[in-house]
Parts: C-alpha cells; structure tokens; sequence
C-alpha cells in the first residue's frame, strides 16, 4: 500500500508541472471608429414670401414695417458667419441693383423711374451681433432701431452671396475676419432654465423689414453703396438728384432676401 501511495503523488505533480507551461491564449479585436461630421444647419420659420401693399397715403408717407415676418435658428458645431444679401434677376451687376420690375400701373410716366435700388428694403434684426470684433463701417449688423437714416438699416448688396461679404458689411453674426471674436462659436440655440443651460439662445434671431416709399415714393432711406460704410446724403442718395427723376413709378416690384450660414 505505502508503494501505491508514493506513485500516485508523483504522477500528480508530473501532470501539474506541464499543465502551467502549455497555457492557451486567443483574443479578437474590435475597432472603434469616431466619425465627428460637421453640422451646419440654418432654419427660417415664417412665410417666404413678405408682402408689402402701399394703397393708402399714410403708407406711402410712414411705410410699412412687418415685425418679425422672419425667425433664423441656427445650429452648428464648426465656427460661422451667418449674414443677408438682397438679390434679384439683376444683381449679378452691381451697377443695376434693382428690384425685378414685373408690371407697371397704368402708361409708363417718363418723368419716373422704375429701377427701385435693391437697399431700398431695411432689416432690423432683434439681438446685437456680438461677434465681430474687427469689422469696420458705421455699423456691423441690422440691431439699431429703424430711423430716418441713409445706410442705417439698409440689406446688403452683392454679386457673390456665397463668398464672405468684405469690411464694411453688415453680419446677422459674426465678421469678415477669421480671428477670434469674429465669429459665431459653435453651438446651437437652447431654451435657457434656472441653471444657465443653454445660453446660447442669442442663436435665434428674429427679422423686421421696412419699406418707406415717401411722397413721393422717393425711398429717401436708400443708398447706392452697397456695404454699411461711408453711406451719405449727398452721394449715396438714390431719391430725387441722384436719378434726375421725380419719384418711382407705380407697379409690382419684387426681390429676395438670401440668408448664408457659412463656416469660419
């Protein structure tokens, strides 16, 4: 029996000695991929299209204004600038930034013209444009108050309203610079609570417009510079000396409004 004993131990050991040197491994892998698109959205709510009908005296004289006719959100991960460019059938030419003149009322008066300038239409927009640091031009967005002033809130104009607008421009958000402050952080517009969640809600901008036509419909508001810079009565007046003409003749008339988010 002692012989039996002492035989099976050492098989035991032998068996667990050879065990500890044969060890198996196998593994997989699994590749984790991160795909970070930019997003870059820009939403308008309200009616595309905003009419204007100047059928009594008193509108001729006091214009129209439509408040908030047009509501911009924004959301977007990547800096950007988002800003308007008044366009028409004719503004591929800036030496004819007029409206599309579809009919005349009544027999084409020869003492009037019909080449309504595109900046006879004014924006104001309901919250300051805090980014932009480095533009120039006697203002930088459409947030001053509409007043009886050449320039003041006039649309921008021009040939190209998918290439960054130039100093002097006026920006909905951000600036012709690419340096910090001049333009809109990524973000998108949140509700703010309580807590502060969300302060990004200067993301959402309500749009006035206003035509004041005058008597007579002179649009003394309007200017032939196309930018917000260096607009004067004496030069950039499109009314009465400028034209030769007595007023703007009668009819329909009709433009469009282009809003640009685009990147930093």
């Amino acid at each position: 029996m002692k012989k039996t004993i002492i035989a099976a131990t050492l098989a035991l050991g032998f068996f667990s000695a050879n065990t500890a040197k044969a060890q198996l491994v196998d593994e997989q892998n699994v590749t984790v991929t991160m795909d970070m698109q930019p997003i870059l959205q820009l939403g308008l709510n309200g009616s595309q299209n905003v009419e204007f009908v100047f059928d009594q005296i008193s509108k001729y004289v006091g214009g129209i204004t439509q408040y908030g006719a047009t509501r911009l959100t924004v959301s977007s991960s990547v800096a950007c600038d988002l800003y308007a460019i008044g366009m028409s059938s004719q503004s591929s030419n800036l030496a004819t930034p007029f409206w599309d003149n579809a009919v005349k009322y009544g027999t084409t008066d020869p003492a009037a013209s019909y080449n309504v300038p595109l900046t006879a239409l004014e924006l104001h927009q309901d919250k300051a444009n805090g980014y932009n640091a480095t533009g120039t031009g006697v203002t930088k967005d459409y947030f001053t108050p509409f007043a009886a002033v050449i320039g003041n809130n006039n649309v921008a104009v021009s040939t190209a309203p998918y290439t960054k607008p130039g100093l002097g421009y006026k920006y909905i958000a951000g600036g012709n610079g690419t340096g910090a402050g001049d333009y809109l952080p990524a973000g998108s517009y949140l509700v703010t609570n309580g807590t502060g969640v969300g302060g990004a809600s200067a993301y959402y901008y309500a749009i006035d417009y206003r035509l004041l036509p005058g008597l007579p419909a002179v649009f003394p508001n309007a200017s032939l510079a196309t930018t917000d810079g260096g607009n004067t009565a004496t030069a950039d007046n499109l009314g009465l000396a400028a034209l030769g003409t007595t007023y703007y003749g009668a009819g329909v008339y009709s433009m469009n409004v282009k809003y640009v988010l685009m990147q930093n």
